[in-house]
């Protein structure tokens, strides 16, 4: 009897999540597999599972694999999978909640502090030859406001970690009616308003498309930083650019983008207080392990639960 299969939408899955599908063939997508190919590779191998590590799941990869029973988030951002599709075909979607939670806050606040002290700019002056000593002033962050847009797993360690620094922080989650230790709930437009640091850490629904748009980013103080590690489709790009140009933010750090990878080219490309990075904030050696394993052990679950179902 053939062995059923579970598709990846990578081109690798941590050991440690391979030996608990060890039961399954683990075919892999590739680096990049776009939506032809998960098509053509699902209706090769017929999978009973998907672990999505990149590249969007809609319909037609769906009817294309019909033992499909359950769709796995290789992290969090379960946005890239049509759930209305799959709950239509009676396709679990599961994500490894809180697995890349620790090193998304870090890497928030690696672009926080990059943005606040100028980092790449200073360095790449200091490779030109320049000595800005007696020139450059860093904002310095003890002291200010830090506003959390989302306090879930990896918004309450940003938190956390804005207390640590000695920072007043504001957090905004309308799922949240008691504040972590230390946090100060706020309605949104009072932590605009109020925020030295604004820092998005909410998934991206179609109620929140666009939060930020230009009469948003208006409201902000002058001077303020931007970090999204979240959704690209949070910011209207186009007018964070009008923002960054116009100096009414300091400037923005982001880490995920509305068309990945980025085009090419791209005005934020050309925006020197624009800090890019390309949406690996939940990449990390032990996120790599942890995603893994918390997407096989949900697709396991939900395989195991339909083989007992009478």
């Amino acid at each position: 009897m053939a062995r059923q299969s579970i598709l990846v939408t990578g081109a690798d899955l941590a050991p440690q999540a391979l030996a608990l599908l060890h039961d399954y063939d683990v075919v892999f997508a590739g680096k990049a597999p776009q939506p032809e190919d998960l098509v053509a590779v699902a209706q090769q191998h017929n999978p009973v599972g998907i672990i999505v590590r990149y590249g969007k799941i809609g319909a037609p990869v769906m009817d294309a694999a019909p033992a499909l029973k359950v769709i796995s988030k290789h992290g969090s951002g379960i946005d890239v999978i049509d759930q209305k599709a799959a709950a239509a075909r009676g396709i679990a979607v599961k994500a490894a909640v809180g697995a890349n939670a620790a090193a998304v806050a870090e890497h928030a606040w690696a672009l926080i502090l990059a943005c606040a002290k100028s980092v790449p700019q200073l360095d790449g002056r200091m490779r030109a030859g320049h000595w800005d000593k007696p020139t450059h002033k860093s904002i310095e962050l003890s002291g200010r406001t830090l506003g959390v847009v989302g306090l879930g797993e990896i918004g309450r360690r940003v938190a956390a970690i804005g207390r640590a620094m000695g920072m007043r922080v504001l957090g905004f989650d309308p799922f949240v009616s008691t504040a972590p230790e230390g946090v100060e709930l706020a309605q949104l437009g009072a932590l605009f308003r109020d925020a030295d640091v604004v820092s998005l850490h909410c998934p991206l629904t179609e109620e929140n498309r666009r939060l930020l748009d230009r009469e948003t980013l208006a409201t902000f103080k002058d001077g303020a930083i931007l970090v999204n590690t979240a959704r690209g489709g949070l910011i209207d790009e186009s007018a964070l650019v009008e923002s960054l140009r116009a100096g009414k933010l300091h400037a923005a750090g982001l880490d995920s983008f509305e068309s990945e990878p980025l085009p090419s080219p791209h005005p934020f490309r050309d925006v020197p207080n624009l800090i890019l990075s390309p949406h690996i904030g939940g990449v990390s050696d032990a996120a790599y392990v942890n995603m893994g394993v918390g997407a096989a052990r949900n697709v396991l679950a939900v395989l195991e639960s339909a083989a007992v179902a009478p």
